[in-house]
This record gives structure tokens, sequence and C-alpha cells, in this order.
């Protein structure tokens, strides 16, 4: 592995652990699974430790563009409310985990689809059919529990859990993190991002402003360049006290961090930004919903800033972090570590 440090996105700090996890309460876990063809798995987010049915969490998504096959993003559209945690997985694998999901709900609370309302599973995802034989459908709703019984406030990245067949700009790419502190007035919060990353091709790739892609391309000789038909999960979380109004506002800015990375959201892309706040929760039973004194919409700007470069910095993060996978019929990513040895002279900075 390299020791090339990873440059630092942006003017904003990180947070202590410098990923999503620095919104305090959110953890992750990762359920990998790698036995040859079969290269995928699951990742979820919870929110908090709590029941997220009996106290969901204000959320929002934007997508921004909408070639995917996830499930649950109309009922956040219309009630702007989680109410499992997210899981990330691949595209054949999301009907698996919503029943992973409906079935560790119901078991937590079973008077849903009775005395109660259904439950909405929230299950997104990419395409990992390059390294991972899609067709087996090798994720099975006990993965999906695995990692939520793995969720912990440290967590790996790269090549793990749903991330693990995924590529990103002809290299290996997967699961990404990071998180920005973002001052409003004499308070400072958390913006923290987790990405699973599955987009790009290699000319596109830019790292810190640096058209790194470029340069790897002349060295690859690649031929005719081919559309963009990869696609990536961005999930914002922050304990900034903010509706689901705003929220919707926040994920539209993971886009800005998107693109800096070379992505022009392709026609095949699925590009999907969730946010979500810690800061209130909704109870499920309840008459009347307590909420904090939310920001200013004027005020929001410093925590745009940090969606933006966290969400940047995660997709960084996620080639940083990644490894070299072989996968079906002898596919292969390289890392982009493997993939360039000269990293840290290339990521110079440049003098005119």
């Amino acid at each position: 592995m390299s020791v090339v440090s990873m440059p630092h996105v942006g003017v904003l700090p990180s947070g202590a652990l410098g990923t999503i996890a620095d919104v305090g309460g959110v953890t992750v876990g990762h359920c990998t699974l790698d036995d040859g063809a079969a290269q995928t798995g699951v990742t979820v987010i919870r929110p908090h430790r709590d029941d997220p049915y009996r106290q969901k969490v204000p959320a929002a998504a934007s997508v921004i563009n909408g070639f995917g096959k996830s499930i649950g993003l109309m009922q956040i559209e219309e009630l702007g409310v989680l109410e499992t945690p997210v899981a990330l997985t691949n595209t054949f694998g999301v009907a698996a985990v919503a029943q992973a999901q409906i079935r560790a709900a119901i078991a937590s609370n079973p008077q849903i689809g009775r005395e109660w309302s259904t439950v909405n599973p929230l299950v997104l995802e990419c395409n990992d059919g390059y390294l991972n034989d899609i067709q087996a459908l090798a994720v099975e709703p006990s993965h999906y529990m695995q990692a939520l019984d793995a969720t912990a406030s440290t967590f790996e990245r790269g090549s793990v859990g749903a991330g693990r067949g995924m590529s990103s700009f002809d290299l290996k790419g997967g699961i990404g993190s990071a998180s920005r502190v973002a001052s409003v007035g004499s308070k400072d919060f958390a913006v923290g991002a987790l990405v699973l990353a599955n987009f790009g091709r290699l000319p596109m790739l830019t790292i810190g402003g640096v058209p790194l892609g470029r340069e790897l391309a002349l060295r690859r000789q690649t031929a005719k360049p081919r559309p963009e038909q990869g696609s990536i999960i961005m999930i914002v979380a922050t304990d900034a006290p903010l509706d689901s109004r705003q929220l919707k506002r926040l994920s539209m800015r993971a886009a800005a961090g998107l693109a800096r990375t070379g992505s022009v959201y392709g026609h095949g892309s699925g590009d999907i930004a969730l946010a979500f706040s810690t800061a209130w929760t909704v109870p499920h039973d309840g008459d009347f919903v307590a909420t904090p004194p939310l920001l200013n919409d004027a005020r929001l700007d410093p925590l745009f800033q940090a969606c933006a470069d966290s969400v940047e910095q995660a997709i960084v993060d996620a080639l940083w972090s990644a490894t070299t996978v072989t996968g079906r019929d002898t596919h292969r990513r390289l890392s982009l570590h493997d993939a360039v040895p000269d990293l840290e002279q290339l990521l110079k900075p440049r003098t005119t």
C-alpha cells in the first residue's frame, strides 16, 4: 500500500474521525462477499442506535440523474423521514435487502402492517456487474443483518461491503467517507459523507483540481472514450438542525463535490444524494413533533460548502482506500495506488 498522503479537499477542517461517523450517533457496517465470481456485499448506515421506525429522522433526497433501481425514495420525497437504516448494495440485491429491512422492522414492531402503517425500506444501489457475477443474485437477506450487526463508529473503506465490486474511473472504486466542520455563527456543526463510488471514465478523473486522468489515459493509450454508465450514491449526514426541505437543499450540493472529480452525470449514470439530520427525531406514535430552532436558510452556506467538500473528499477516499480486485471471468480493477506508482509526483502542486 502506498504511503502517499491523501490530499485534503478545501479549507474546512475535518472531524476527529474524518468520516460520516463524526456526526454523533451515526454508525456504519459492512458485509463483504469475496468468493471467486461473487465480489459484492452490503453496507448499512444507521442514523442512531434507537429504533428508526419509532424515532424517525428528517431526510431528503436529490436525484441528479435517475438511471437507478433504488427503493424507498418516493416516500422520503413525500414524508421527509427515514424509517430504516440506509442500505447500499448491488442493483440485483435491492429486493433481498429490502425484504431483510422489512423483517427486521416487524421483529422490533409486530404492529407494523396491522395496527400500524407499513414500513418504508430504503435500499440504494450501483451496478457492480463488471467484477461481480450479478446474475448469481449472491446477496441474501442474511447479509443485510450481518452488516447491520457490524455497524460501528469506526469502519473500513474501499473494496468492502457494497463497494467490493464497484469501479470508478476504470480503477477500483467502492466505499469512501469524509467529514467537515462548518461554523454557523458561534456554533460548529458536523457534516459527513459516505459514498458508494461506481462512476466515471479514466480521462475524467480529477483529484484536488489536478487532471490526473488525462495523464493516465495517455499512458494507457486509451482507445475511443466510452460513455459514462456508472453510478454513485452519496449519503450526507449532519447534526445541524434542519428540516426536510432544508435537507433537500443540502443534498443538492453533493452534486458540486461530484462534479469536481470529473463527473458529467452521464446518460447511463445513476447519481443520487440523500441527506439526513440527527438533530431531532419524529416519534412514530406522537401527536406532535417537537423540533429545535431550525437554522435560517440564509445561514446555510457553510453547510453547503461542507457538503460539497466532504462528498469530493469521500470520492477521493474511496479511490485511496480501495485495493485491487479480480472477479468474474478474470475481470480486474487495479487500485489507484497499484495503477499509479508515481501518484505523489503527479499530484504535486503545478507551478507556472
